[in-house]
């Protein structure tokens, strides 16, 4: 009797501490985007960023950030509706291979999860973000859908990091273009 009493005890037990300890609110996608420029930040939520991309209208904090830019609305709606049509077994492919966890690695410098400054869990997130985003587009995926896959509720975007990589580079578009067709080719022909 002693013994039945101590082992439900003990299983009750064991079942309210893994409730406790182990019951972690699931997240299923980002719903804000922090942008952060030297000592400066701005949130902007993920549901703004796809009304502004769909519709053109955009929230006070929204249209302050696009304000600032410099670009049209039309060339920020052009850039956030760009869809990108990758096979989902090449993206994966892709962002397993040496050149992919070395672009993540970069990126992760750029875009990351809020509190830490791991590049191997910003990289995970990021490819995580990319193949639940490809998956949900159906094999297409842009900056909207990109942001609605991240796996955490918020997404840090550090333009201190970003300015680095634009100076490094001539055009968002060059880099676009080689970062999705130059690996492309080497996974496809593998």
């Amino acid at each position: 009797m002693n013994f039945a009493r101590s082992l439900i005890s003990k299983i009750a037990l064991l079942i309210i501490s893994n409730q406790i300890l182990f019951n972690v609110p699931k997240v299923e996608s980002a719903e804000n985007i922090k942008i952060i420029y030297s000592i400066f930040s701005r949130t902007v939520t993920v549901k703004s960023l796809k009304n502004f991309a769909k519709n053109g209208d955009s929230s006070s904090t929204l249209r302050t950030i696009l304000n600032a830019t410099g670009s049209s609305d039309d060339e920020i709606q052009s850039v956030l509706n760009k869809n990108f049509e990758i096979p989902i077994t090449i993206a994966n492919k892709l962002v397993y291979s040496e050149i992919g966890n070395v672009f993540l690695t970069r990126l992760s410098s750029i875009l990351h999860t809020p509190k830490t400054n791991d590049k191997r869990t910003g990289m995970l997130a990021l490819r995580s973000s990319v193949i639940k985003g490809l998956y949900i587009g159906e094999g297409k995926i842009n900056l909207v859908s990109f942001f609605e896959s991240y796996p955490t509720k918020t997404v840090i975007l550090n333009v201190n990091a970003l300015s680095k990589v634009m100076n490094k580079v001539q055009s968002i578009s060059e880099l676009l273009e080689f970062f999705t067709n130059k690996p492309l080719e080497k996974i496809k022909n593998k």
